[in-house]
């Protein structure tokens, strides 16, 4: 189910050129999952710039006087502004005071303070963000250059091959996803050897079916070859570039970036892990990372308490299967101590939409009755008015199933799947039909 995180529109690229295995059973889950850490456009531009790969000349303002000031020191008549938030099409966003587009053409500084002020400060609804949007911190301000030809290039981690993929098309400067839908043979795709990299021939070959023009395939060639060096050298898992651009003067040039990188690398990436903009996340799901925890958000009602992402997918699964919706992917892992527990449980239930908690652990590192009183005063001390539903199996099982029918409280402990899936969806619309006629329901154990 699980691949490691890229871009929609990368993604999309991808799956043009070569099938891939569904994931799309939860498609939430793959365009949210904490796998991969997003920077900002302006730290990676400045990466760029680190690798000797052009881009236009450019920096970040916190304030409005800074981005007066950038603007001047630009020196640049023309100009463009991008609110620094994380997600796609910025450019056709509206602010919530009203102001229509996150990214908009300059021409003087005067602009770039007054348009700077507007931005900074408000959040910017996009298609990605939902009607909540994304609050915007800065401004990246930076010259606007005239492409003479625009191109798309990604590298990404390909997991059906086990190896990193060179991503390319001739019409960048686009919606790429569109691309791939009505123009698949415009994608190419270049598979790449780990232990060989990206070789002279290879750079050289993707420039030229790019349609870079003579002057520019050496330096072309060159940004290929150092864009797979961020890739290696910073354990990335994405780098996508739209447009990747030969400007009018053959200047190659990358004007925008998306970078994603392996969270697991962060105890060798600690630079560019100090880049996290946690604003720009869920704030569930910073809490939940804070915690140990893996915790995505999803639309439905029903509150999931798992250890193991296969076993998360498997009861969200059946849940599905049985005309119920998941609420949420929660995987405390190994980790299924009491604490964990308890703070497991503060997320679902923080979400008012859940009317139902389904606890699916398996007790072998954390043995089963330690779970069950973990369940108890979590029940106790939240008190909570809605069903737990608790299939637990493995270590002391049967200690665990004593201690919950002896503590009085409102979990219903059942040991087949099918079954406990079953009880938790009737359940789940038991609650919610209440609700909706605003009458309060109080649950038997003998339901």
């Amino acid at each position: 189910m699980f691949k490691l995180a890229r871009s929609r529109a990368a993604a999309s690229a991808l799956r043009s050129v070569k099938p891939q295995a569904s994931t799309a059973r939860f498609p939430g889950i793959a365009q949210q999952q904490r796998r991969n850490l997003s920077i900002h456009e302006w730290r990676s531009a400045d990466l760029l710039r680190q690798y000797g790969i052009g881009v236009p000349k450019g920096s970040n303002a916190e304030t409005a006087a800074e981005a007066e000031k950038i603007a001047k020191d630009i020196g640049n008549d023309d100009m463009v502004i991008k609110a620094q938030v994380l997600a796609g099409g910025r450019g056709k966003g509206s602010f919530d005071n009203g102001l229509k587009g996150g990214v908009r053409v300059i021409y003087s500084p005067t602009e770039a303070k007054m348009f700077a002020d507007q931005m900074i400060g408000h959040k910017l609804i996009t298609k990605q963000t939902g009607a909540a949007g994304r609050l915007c911190n800065s401004v990246y301000i930076c010259e606007r250059k005239f492409a003479r030809r625009e191109f798309y290039l990604a590298i990404l981690m390909d997991r059906g091959n086990q190896s990193p993929v060179i991503v390319s098309s001739s019409q960048g400067g686009m919606d790429i996803e569109g691309v791939a839908k009505e123009n698949p043979e415009a994608i190419n795709t270049t598979y790449i050897d780990i232990n060989v990299g990206v070789t002279d021939e290879m750079a050289r070959d993707i420039a030229t079916k790019l349609g870079f023009s003579e002057q520019c395939i050496e330096d072309a060639k060159d940004t290929i070859q150092k864009l797979y060096k961020i890739f290696r050298e910073k354990d990335a898992t994405q780098i996508e570039i739209n447009p990747l651009s030969e400007t009018s003067d053959h200047q190659v040039l990358c004007m925008d970036a998306k970078f994603g990188f392996d969270d697991n690398a962060d105890y060798r990436q600690k630079e560019i892990f100090t880049w996290r903009d946690t604003t720009q996340e869920d704030p569930e799901e910073v809490r939940a990372a804070e915690s140990n925890l893996n915790f995505i958000k999803l639309d439905g009602d029903i509150g999931c308490l798992v250890n193991g992402a296969g076993l998360a997918m498997a009861t969200m699964d059946i849940i599905k299967l049985n005309g119920g919706q998941p609420a949420n992917f929660l995987d405390v892992g190994g980790g299924a101590t009491p604490a964990a527990i308890k703070e497991a449980f503060e997320l679902i239930t923080s979400d008012a939409k859940v009317t139902a908690v389904f606890v699916n652990i398996f007790g072998g590192i954390v043995r089963c009755d330690a779970i069950a009183h973990g369940l108890i005063n979590t029940a106790k001390t939240l008190d909570l008015k809605i069903p737990i539903i608790a299939r637990l199996q493995g270590t002391n099982v049967d200690e665990a199933h004593r201690l919950i029918e002896e503590s009085g409280m409102k979990i219903f402990s059942i040991d087949d799947l099918q079954s406990a899936a079953e009880r938790a969806v009737q359940l789940s619309k038991v609650v919610k039909m209440a609700r909706d006629i605003d009458v309060g329901v109080e649950f038997t154990l003998g339901i």
